[in-house]
């Protein structure tokens, strides 16, 4: 009888864990492995003691035994599965203090970003969007201090939103790009759609002419510039591309013959072809060479290839020792990749770059707020004063709308209509 009682115990258990795991968005062809992950932690750690060494060695094992997916759904399932334990076992008939509330809370949000950073990786999201996404989504849950999913809805994320433009007084953009990550979070980690909700209050869009460098300017910057930081900025004023843009070439992105190099995946996931001028080309083999120099020091000394995008690496394993993937402007050091969890021959970090630039910037004299990002600017600008078309400079510059190139045409410094002030016609007026 007492085993009869305890078995039903258990079923009992298990179906209201099943019903938890659907109300927090797990699909119903995974919750039966959700349960089963959780039983098996249970039996070989149960739910008192250490629970961060238990949870650690059960990743230890698991990550042996399964493939990478299958490991990320055990270790979400066994969080869900003592999270939920806290809340409806644990806790039953017992006052919750401040304290417990706070590890219920700290340990839901863990869940939850573990979830979204899982779900940004297998929709192959880049590292800067991962990021920024968790970033919002982790401000968004200490805004509402939700300790399940029915305390977060559309409500919250309109009050959320409102917060950001009326005490914090960010930027549309910001809001924007806010307003994104918690799309992303609702519809993929909690299965919900609030992409018709409106902020109640929105940030106000000023309209804003980009910082654009005169062409003695921009020659200006270069003298200040040494080494690789300079061709990466003239190649950057050369091709009008982003920063992540030029990091990410790899050498067979370069076409001398055509004088063209391709952007693979860049803002949006799409590629293009953009102008690569004979006036670098010297000067980009020169620092191809130096390059190669690197390329064969790793491949000698037996060190780890380059990262590939996306699933090459499984679909093509010698690509990453490959001249042809060799990235063009790599980093001194080996990193992790955070995709793969393995060492890896990366490209330089952006953050080296602006930083060169700006002291540059400052070295050269140059009285703007100029960055990086103003060479792509000052490609464009320089294209429309050389009566370039509009339509030419949308496509080398990979903007979906004519009307975010047109920008351009507001801050050239050529009066191509001609007009002469009237203080010109002024006798004495020079």
């Amino acid at each position: 009888m007492a085993n009869e009682t305890t078995s039903d115990r258990r079923d009992e258990n298990r179906r209201r864990f099943g019903a938890f795991l659907e109300k927090h968005g797990v699909s119903a062809a995974s919750v039966s492995g959700y349960i089963a992950y959780a039983a098996q932690f249970v039996e070989a750690h149960g739910t008192g003691g250490d629970r961060s060494e238990s949870i650690v060695r059960f990743e230890q094992g698991i990550r042996r035994e399964r493939n990478r997916e299958e490991a990320d759904r055990a270790i979400e399932a066994i969080r869900l599965f003592l999270y939920w334990y806290d809340r409806t076992l644990s806790m039953k008939d017992r006052r919750r203090t401040p304290e417990s509330e706070r590890r219920l809370r700290t340990e839901f949000h863990s869940i939850l970003l573990n979830r979204v950073r899982r779900l940004l990786r297998l929709q192959h999201k880049s590292l800067a969007t991962e990021k920024t996404y968790l970033a919002w989504v982790r401000r968004f849950l200490v805004f509402a201090g939700a300790r399940n999913p029915d305390e977060l809805d559309a409500a919250t994320v309109q009050r959320y939103l409102s917060h950001l433009a009326v005490e914090r007084t960010v930027a549309s953009s910001t809001q924007q790009q806010a307003f994104n990550a918690l799309v992303f979070f609702f519809r993929h980690a909690l299965g919900r759609n609030i992409e018709s909700v409106a902020p109640a209050v929105r940030a106000h869009k000023p309209k804003r002419l980009p910082v654009v460098l005169s062409r003695s300017e921009t020659a200006a910057l270069f003298e200040s510039l040494g080494g690789v930081y300079r061709t990466i900025a003239r190649l950057i004023y050369a091709s009008g591309l982003r920063l992540n843009e030029c990091l990410s070439l790899r050498i067979q992105d370069l076409d001398f013959e055509d004088a063209v190099l391709t952007v693979r995946s860049g803002k949006g996931d799409k590629d293009r072809v953009t102008l690569f001028p004979i006036a670098l080309h010297d000067e980009f083999r020169r620092h191809l060479s130096a390059v190669r120099v690197r390329f064969d020091d790793d491949r000698r000394a037996g060190e780890p290839g380059v990262s590939l995008p996306m699933a090459l690496a499984r679909k093509y394993p010698t690509a990453q020792y490959e001249w042809s993937w060799y990235w063009v402007f790599p980093a001194q050091r080996f990193s992790i990749d955070p995709s793969t969890g393995r060492a890896a021959r990366h490209h330089l970090y952006p953050s080296s770059v602006q930083k060169r630039v700006r002291s540059a910037v400052l070295r050269a004299g140059i009285e703007k707020r100029a960055s990086v990002h103003t060479l792509r600017h000052s490609f464009a600008t320089h294209l429309v004063e050389n009566g370039y078309d509009i339509r030419t400079v949308q496509e080398l510059l990979g903007h979906n709308n004519v009307q975010t190139t047109m920008i351009y045409t507001h801050v050239a410094q050529k009066n191509r209509r001609g007009v002469i002030s009237p203080l010109d016609s002024l006798p004495g007026s020079g």
